[in-house]
Formats: C-alpha cells, sequence, structure tokens
C-alpha cells in the first residue's frame, strides 16, 4: 500500500480514455494538461498515478478501481469519453464501480461549458465516490479537450481576474476532507477553494 510522504501529499490518479491515443495512433493530450493545470493549482504535494486507456467499459471500471483500492488514490480524475457517441461509456464505468453520485459536478460542468457552447448538453460527465476497507476516492469525468479541461476546473473569470463562474475544483479540497483525505491548498491565483470558516486550517509556519 502505497504511503504518503507527507501528511498533506495528495495522491491523484488521471485516466485518459481514448481508443486512438491508447492505440498510439496520436499522442495523448489529456494526461498532459490534467497534470499541468493540477500542478500550478495546488501548493502542497502530489503523487500523480497516470493511465491511458481504450474507451472498453470493463476498462475503465478495473482501471478506477485499481486507482482506488490498490493506488489509494484521494481524487481520481478522467479525461474523455463521456459524449453521445455509443463508444463514450466513461459515465457508465464510473457509475458502475462507485458508492454514491455527487450529481453536482455535472451539473456545474455543463454550465460551465454552456457558456462557449451549445452543444455542452450533450455531455455525460458525473461525480461520484468509491468507499473501500476505510478509503474513499472522489471520482470526477471531465471533458476530452484540455481548453475544456482547464475551463471546467477553474471556471471563468472577467478581465480583471475575478469569478465569473465558479470552476469545480473550488469545491474538491473541501470535498476530499470530508470523506477523510488529505487536506488540500490552492493557489488563489488559478483557483480558490471554498471550506466552511469551521474547516479551515490555520496557517502553518513552515
Amino acid at each position: 500500500m502505497p504511503e504518503r510522504s507527507h501528511p498533506d501529499e495528495v495522491f491523484i490518479g488521471l485516466a485518459s480514455i481514448s481508443d486512438r491515443a491508447s492505440a498510439g495512433v496520436y499522442a495523448d493530450q489529456g494526461l498532459p494538461a490534467l497534470r499541468e493545470w493540477l500542478q500550478a493549482a495546488i501548493v502542497g504535494p502530489v503523487r500523480f498515478v497516470e493511465r491511458l486507456i481504450p474507451d472498453e467499459a470493463a476498462v475503465i471500471s478495473s482501471t478506477l478501481i485499481e486507482l482506488c483500492d490498490t493506488e489509494r488514490c484521494d481524487l481520481i480524475l478522467t479525461t474523455g469519453g463521456t459524449g453521445p457517441a455509443r463508444r463514450d461509456v466513461t459515465p457508465e464505468a464510473t457509475l458502475a464501480v462507485a458508492m454514491r453520485e455527487m450529481p453536482g459536478f455535472g451539473e456545474q460542468m455543463r454550465q460551465i461549458s454552456l457558456k462557449f457552447v451549445p452543444t455542452a448538453i450533450l455531455s455525460r460527465q458525473v461525480g461520484a465516490l468509491r468507499e473501500i476497507d476505510g478509503h474513499a476516492a472522489l471520482i470526477i469525468n471531465l471533458p476530452g479537450q484540455p481548453k475544456a479541461i482547464k475551463e471546467t476546473l477553474e471556471g471563468l473569470k472577467d478581465a480583471e481576474g475575478g469569478t465569473v463562474v465558479p470552476g469545480i475544483f473550488a469545491a474538491v479540497p473541501y470535498c476530499i476532507d470530508l470523506i477523510g483525505g488529505p487536506y488540500i491548498e490552492t493557489r488563489e491565483g488559478v483557483i480558490k477553494s471554498f471550506r466552511p470558516k469551521s474547516a479551515i486550517r490555520p496557517a502553518q509556519n513552515h
């Protein structure tokens, strides 16, 4: 079982789901986009566990189980496979291994994307929780395009940098708190996380 190098180290599983990228037809863009954004957003230590897999429901489900149960990831982000095409089975594969759905994540992602494209209503991303042996992971399906990944995580900002529509990652650190994971701090210039005042940890002296 993986050991944390620091109590605040967060284990994040990243799964890019694409038939062609996993077959080497073209370079995967999902994993680099996710990793780059998360490294910019999270202040503390992060351990990434990455997987590039095809649009196969059984493979997706088994990968999510591995990332949660074996790798003990606190947060698992998938990218790709959330549209209406027949090969898009990520939401079903996610819910098949989840114990509880977190519908607010999908609702907010579609609200953000609708600011850009009317076809956002075709996206079927879900958020869910998997719990096993006292460990829990938050699983979130993200869009497949790097630009859309950044928009849904970070939200929309005006010309002065003020938040117009909150990105979904603003709620992730507190959710991880509530399911027993490590305390995640974010860089406010990228995304300001929200916690109730009672859940905010006093500033640490380093």
